[in-house]
């Protein structure tokens, strides 16, 4: 075999055995999330560390896409005569797509880089070597706990988005245009679903959250022990989870609507 085929091999069984790697590592972080739960008070902590961190600009961002929807949503739905069906043009936008979509793309810039940055620095302190040195296990008593935290945190933050979207379409379209609010709520109500449309978010939700925290911690407890280090690994982090989430909004939007 020639020298450019044995480069290509071992490429592949590189790549093989770190994909192989990843699926043990995520499969050991959601053992011991689970195995965490005797200790609340650690997932706690990252709760209101990781979710009351990432609120405000949640709550922001999906109040304003709300206002931006209720704008567009009206101006498309005035050429048909179909002013009335704005909330339910609204929610379904948020509750199937922008709520998990957008929320799991801000908690990677927010709480995501802050997870890799802790981790990282935590190694380049030579933190997890004390730990390991001392019989700790450091997936165990750092990473889990924060695993746990975030998957808790995304539905919750995702929810919270999609009902400040749904306020802030509710304003512009009622408030300050002057839709019908009765006709706002009835259409909105009668044509959500809550398993169909309601429940698939929630489970996209979940598995974003999955996601982003497992690209964060990974990344941050395989950074290189440098601030160089730390800061390739935060910006990946960014990258990765991001073209992640929206591959996989597709896959699961493709299995959930294709059938309808």
């Amino acid at each position: 075999m020639s020298a450019g085929g044995l480069r290509g091999l071992r490429g592949l069984t590189d790549l093989i055995a770190r994909v192989g790697y990843g699926a043990r590592f995520f499969l050991r972080l959601c053992g011991l999330a689970l195995v965490g739960l005797r200790r609340p008070r650690l997932i706690v902590d990252q709760i209101h560390f990781i979710g009351n961190h990432s609120l405000s600009i949640i709550l922001v961002s999906g109040l304003l896409i709300g206002f931006v929807l209720g704008l567009q949503g009206y101006y498309t739905l005035r050429r048909y005569g179909s002013e009335e069906a704005l909330g339910l043009l609204v929610t379904l936008s948020l509750v199937r797509e922008l709520g998990p979509v957008v929320t799991a793309l801000l908690f990677a810039g927010r709480a995501g880089t802050s997870l890799t940055a802790e981790v990282g620095l935590m190694k380049a302190g030579e933190q997890i070597d004390a730990m390991e040195m001392m019989a700790v296990d450091p997936v165990a008593r750092v990473l889990a706990p924060r695993f746990a935290a975030a998957l808790l945190c995304m539905p919750l933050l995702a929810a919270l988005f999609s009902a400040l979207g749904v306020l802030g379409g509710y304003v512009v379209g009622v408030e300050m245009i002057g839709v019908d609010a009765g006709a706002f709520w009835s259409q909105m109500q009668g044509g959500v679903d809550w398993l169909l449309d309601v429940g698939n978010g929630v489970l996209k939700s979940v598995v974003f959250g999955f996601t982003v925290a497992f690209v964060a911690l990974y990344v941050g407890y395989h950074a290189e022990a440098t601030p160089e280090g730390v800061s390739r690994a935060t910006t990946s982090t960014v990258v990765v989870a991001s073209l992640a989430v929206l591959g996989l909004d597709f896959i699961l939007t493709a299995l959930m609507f294709s059938s309808n």
